[in-house]
C-alpha cells in the first residue's frame, strides 16, 4: 500500500520562468467518493488509472495506487466518467530539494492554479518559492474530484 503526502497551495505570482516541463492533462472519474476515487487521465502521449482512498485529518495523507494503462484505453474510459472533465496544464518546477506540481486549469476552472509539493512525511520542512500563496490542504474544494462537480467558476 502506498501514502501519498503532499500540501497543495495556491499560486499568486509568475512560477512560469521556473518551469522545466509542461504537460497537458485531461481527467475524469469513474467514481468521485472520498472512500475512493477512481480516474482516468491522459496526460500528454500515456494513459493512467489511479486509486486514492480518503485523506487523513490533516488532508495531506490518503493511500494511493496507480497504473500506467494504453492511452487508448484511457482515452475510451474518459468516454464512460462522471460529468465534469479536468482539463489542465501541469507545470513542473523545482525548489530547493523539492519538486512542485503547479496546475493550471481551464474550461469551467479557468482561472485556478494551484501548487502541490509531495513530501516523505509531514513534518518535511521544504523552501516556499516567492509565488507560493495561501495554502489549501485538505480544503476539499481544491480536489479535482470536487473541482468537476463544483468548478471554480460558480464559487
Amino acid at each position: 500500500m502506498s501514502q501519498e503526502i503532499e500540501r497543495k497551495f495556491l499560486v499568486k505570482g509568475d512560477f512560469k520562468p521556473e518551469v522545466f516541463k509542461e504537460t497537458r492533462i485531461i481527467q475524469g472519474y469513474l467514481s468521485s467518493i472520498p472512500e475512493r476515487t477512481v480516474r482516468v487521465r491522459v496526460k500528454g502521449d500515456k494513459g493512467f488509472l489511479t486509486v486514492k482512498g480518503i485523506g487523513d485529518a490533516s488532508g495531506m495523507s490518503r493511500y494511493e495506487w496507480e497504473k500506467e494503462i494504453p492511452v487508448n484505453e484511457a482515452e475510451e474510459l474518459l468516454n464512460i466518467c462522471e460529468p465534469g472533465v479536468i482539463d489542465k496544464t501541469r507545470y513542473l518546477v523545482k525548489s530547493g530539494d523539492h519538486l512542485f506540481e503547479v496546475d493550471e486549469f481551464y474550461g469551467d476552472n479557468e482561472g485556478l492554479i494551484v501548487a502541490e509539493v509531495e513530501l516523505s512525511s509531514k513534518e518535511e520542512s521544504f523552501d516556499k518559492p516567492g509565488w507560493l500563496g495561501e495554502e489549501v490542504t485538505g480544503d476539499k474544494r481544491y480536489y479535482n474530484s470536487m473541482l468537476m462537480k463544483n468548478p471554480y467558476k460558480t464559487w
